[in-house]
């Protein structure tokens, strides 16, 4: 479906359709003159076209339609893009990929995914670089703290932009940033992309333990020895100086751990209730990132064997989705481990 009145090259090209994807158009909208955003769902994009909001994602948020190229060929995107920022689940990313027929080695890339892709076991910054030779200045990473929800309603909100090439984070930033987006940037682009999968696994656990009839108490003790834990991973995959305690790594897990809005916690919520992982998946109609990200992160983990770093939180949840383990016995278990 190609787009009626064609744009010129524009700066932005965003691949995905989900909230998080709505949400970042919507941040670009307020900066950019036109935005090129990819949906492999024709329909939503007819919808979109007719009604002038997402169908399916923050249905709330309306858009100027002359601000959008919108089109269900990725190719499309890419052509006119100077930077494109992917923001489909990573269980998909390849998928999507596949149906490029261009290059994107001339390409600024910047992930908003929160997750490891299945196929290489890598997270996104680290797959693009492996399997499409793009360079690492190149590639980017978009962090939160922050809920698409409440960018939907305004609602002041921080994101933490990060490159190795940091003027490439500061233009992303500019880009991003407006009235209710504050934006900083970051070259600790593997720190902050692991420390954005990890945070769904703990948020996983945190409903986990909400489903169980855990209280505050125990979430404190869990979101302390949790962050604590991100440090020790991190740290064994990427050495380098940095504040564990920043937003892009104790904020980003904070808000996924305890809001209202986190897909991770309510699927931990459902799995701690007794619901199997598939029953849960079909109610929510919504990926969970932290279910895939559980298996990637402990499988990496335990590769490294006796360099392999001490994990008894993310341990727990693997047990109890990918071993079938009781969630009652095995966070009987883990609240030994904890201090």
């Amino acid at each position: 479906m190609n787009q009626p009145n064609q744009f010129p090259s524009f700066d932005f090209g965003v691949v995905g359709g989900g909230s998080w994807a709505t949400a970042l158009v919507k941040m670009l909208c307020e900066t950019q003159a036109q935005v090129g955003w990819y949906m492999r769902n024709t329909k939503a994009i007819e919808y979109l076209r007719q009604q002038e909001h997402n169908p399916n994602y923050l249905s709330s948020v309306s858009f100027d339609l002359d601000q959008l190229f919108l089109t269900d060929d990725i190719d499309q995107v890419v052509r006119q893009a100077k930077v494109i920022i992917l923001a489909v689940p990573s269980a998909f990313l390849n998928d999507e990929l596949k149906k490029l027929t261009l290059s994107l080695g001339d390409k600024l890339i910047f992930s908003a995914i929160k997750g490891i892709v299945p196929e290489s076991s890598l997270i996104v910054g680290a797959h693009l670089n492996e399997e499409y030779g793009i360079p690492m200045d190149s590639i980017g990473v978009i962090t939160g703290p922050c809920h698409a929800e409440e960018v939907a309603l305004e609602r002041l909100s921080y994101l933490t932009i990060a490159c190795a090439h940091k003027p490439n984070a500061a233009m992303v930033a500019k880009a991003l940033s407006s009235n209710y987006i504050k934006c900083s940037v970051s070259d600790d682009i593997m720190g902050t992309e692991y420390a954005a999968v990890l945070k769904n696994i703990y948020a996983l656990a945190a409903g986990i333990a909400h489903g169980l009839g855990y209280g505050d108490n125990f979430q404190s003790v869990l979101m302390s020895n949790a962050i604590r834990e991100m440090k020790r991973y991190v740290k064994k995959v990427h050495r380098m100086k940095r504040n564990i305690n920043g937003s892009a790594y104790l904020g980003d897990l904070l808000v996924t751990g305890y809001s209202v809005f986190s897909r991770n916690r309510m699927f931990g919520t459902m799995i701690g209730k007794g619901y199997t992982v598939k029953s849960a998946m079909m109610e929510m109609k919504m990926v969970a990132e932290g279910y895939y990200a559980t298996k990637s992160a402990y499988t990496l983990n335990q590769d490294k064997g006796n360099k392999k770093a001490k994990t008894p939180i993310i341990n727990a949840v693997y047990q109890i989705l990918y071993q079938g383990k009781s969630p009652k016995k095995v966070f009987a278990e883990l609240t030994d481990k904890l201090n």
